[in-house]
């Protein structure tokens, strides 16, 4: 039976495929708990009109990632935090506090899940984070992290 994807489903496919699945497992499993519906005419032109739309949206929102990424490729944001012996900070600089410092400095919020940053920053220095504001673009985030006085 064919079928058209609602939903991705891991190991079939995603959102607006058409998959040919066996006819229990799509009169069982798939259309009765909406992750598929039988792939008729309608559903079928239905699914291109969405994928349109969701590729005009997708092109809009890699618009406006490239237009931030050429910003942050240009910011350098200066974070002061408490300083220990040997320049140590006392805590340290997480995703959030570079996300807040961010959203202060552009004038909007900022996501702290965009920042890729593996640990957070425990000492002074000049740091470069990449930041994922895309599935195709990323930029490169300056963090200089001073002694508070």
């Amino acid at each position: 039976m064919k079928v058209v994807l609602r939903e991705e489903i891991r190991g079939l496919g995603t959102v607006g495929d058409v998959k040919d699945v066996a006819d229990g497992y799509a009169r069982n499993f798939l259309i009765p708990r909406r992750l598929a519906a039988p792939a008729t005419p309608g559903a079928l032109k239905n699914v291109e009109v969405q994928r349109a739309s969701l590729a005009k949206r997708q092109a809009q929102l890699d618009a406006e990632a490239r237009a931030l990424s050429a910003r942050l490729n240009n910011t350098t944001l200066t974070l002061k935090a408490r300083v220990g012996s040997q320049d140590r900070l006392y805590g340290s600089i997480t995703a959030g506090d570079i996300a807040t410092a961010l959203g202060k400095e552009l004038g909007t919020t900022f996501d702290r899940r965009k920042l890729v940053l593996d640990e957070p920053i425990r000492e002074l220095g000049t740091h470069t984070i990449p930041v994922h504001l895309a599935r195709d673009v990323t930029a490169s985030l300056t963090v200089q992290v001073q002694a508070e006085e």
